[in-house]
């Protein structure tokens, strides 16, 4: 590994990225989509024959080891953020509706998935493993788009969390049954029952440790005596913020948990101090910095010349639809209660699948049940829900948005 190949890169990756960000800021598009479309025409365009790919050396696996762990850094913060703008008392109040919108949105995509698949004649493994895919949530994606646009204290955006973090534990306990299968041609319950109980003890633990907070607070102002005399220990909450991120998310991922979760939900734990420490603040440039590699590494994992075939694009093109319909539908009725406004906001913020997708394909292809075909159709899938869904999920807010009535004179205009 080279440094000074490195800092190239990083100049080359990081100007790109910020003139794409402002190229689709121009035209009202997401910033994160010129991020992947940046992505994806690194690892495909050529000059003079040779890929810009290998110009700027990323084909090196040590150099793009580095990178990668600049993505995953990226996409862990961001989620640190969004969790401390998510106090636990907020997403508790949605936790009925959230949990009905995970539910739904992974039983239909699933259930629609594995029909289709074993309709076209594919194996059970092969159809189980692409239903699987269709399942997951990347709760990055919509957290980006949602932050920017400064609607991270609505309703619309809590249940999105909530269901987000459910539907990666119900993904979870479905990706071992899957795997148990294509692995020993059986299921071992007693692999499944132990999977789903660390991930769900483990969340709930969390959040139990979160509801404790405000109490130890209150009970520590009581009966604080402390005398002038005596010292205090001084700690800077920053690096305490950043052990427990780092921590709660390597725990998240040894549990098999995506570690974003982990992530999460050390942000949300940290919410609980917002008015001692202003944490979003403190991370905002950490995040400008590092959040655009994770959606540049995602369109370097598009390899566009497996789409050489018609029926490998037909297909593709179908499970695409399959994915985005079925999501939408089902979080969409599971959030019904709440109007049809905010009902087709969650809708559509469910719908992108981006990196967790992509995880699931790396499984099912490296255990052999699936193919390369399959897998470049997987992550199609996953790369076209996570670059429509942005601006589906921006013009959801803004059409609800514009059907609310405005007030003049203390009189509604329709």
């Amino acid at each position: 590994m080279n440094l000074e190949v490195i800092l190239v890169e990083l100049f080359f990756l990081v100007l790109l990225a910020l003139l794409a960000g402002m190229l689709c800021s121009l035209v009202r598009i997401p910033k994160l989509v010129g991020e992947i479309v940046v992505g994806i025409a690194i690892a495909n365009l050529t000059i003079n024959g040779q890929s810009i790919f290998s110009l700027l050396e990323l084909s090196d696996p040590q150099n793009f080891a580095v990178f990668q762990v600049f993505a995953e850094l990226g996409v862990i913060f961001l989620l640190f953020t969004v969790g401390l703008e998510t106090p636990f008392h907020e997403l508790r109040r949605v936790g009925g509706m959230a949990t009905m919108v995970a539910v739904l949105g992974v039983i239909l995509p699933f259930v629609t998935g594995l029909v289709l698949m074993l309709f076209l004649n594919f194996s059970t493994i092969e159809s189980l493993f692409v239903a699987a895919a269709l399942v997951a949530t990347s709760v990055g994606i919509t957290a980006r788009v949602i932050k920017d646009m400064g609607k991270m204290e609505t309703t619309e955006a809590r249940v999105i969390l909530a269901a987000a973090v459910i539907d990666d534990v119900l993904g979870l306990i479905i990706l071992a049954i899957v795997s148990g299968m294509s692995s020993g041609g059986h299921l071992d319950l007693l692999d499944v029952a132990v999977v789903a109980g660390l991930a769900v003890g483990f969340v709930l633990i969390v959040m139990f440790i979160t509801t404790l907070i405000p109490r130890l607070r209150q009970a520590r102002r009581k009966t604080n005596t402390t005398s002038k005399r005596q010292r205090r220990i001084e700690v800077s909450l920053l690096p305490l913020a950043l052990i427990v991120c780092f921590g709660l998310s390597a725990l998240a991922s040894y549990l098999d948990l995506a570690a974003i979760v982990g992530a999460f939900l050390a942000g949300m734990l940290f919410a609980e101090f917002n008015d001692l420490w202003p944490g979003k603040e403190r991370f905002e440039p950490i995040n400008e910095f590092l959040v655009p590699f994770f959606f540049l590494f995602i369109g370097l994992q598009v390899d566009l010349g497996q789409f050489s075939s018609l029926d490998i694009i037909l297909l593709a093109i179908a499970i695409t639809v399959l994915a985005i319909i079925t999501k939408y539908v089902g979080c969409s009725i599971g959030a019904r209660k709440m109007g049809r406004g905010s009902a087709n906001i969650v809708g559509v913020g469910m719908i992108p699948r981006g990196e967790v997708g992509i995880i699931i394909a790396s499984i099912g292809l490296t255990t052999g049940a699936l193919t390369n075909n399959l897998f470049s159709i997987v992550v199609f899938m996953s790369l076209a829900t996570t670059i429509i869904a942005p601006s589906m999920v921006t013009w959801a807010f803004k059409r609800k948005d514009s059907a609310k009535p405005t007030f003049k004179s203390g009189k509604a205009i329709k």
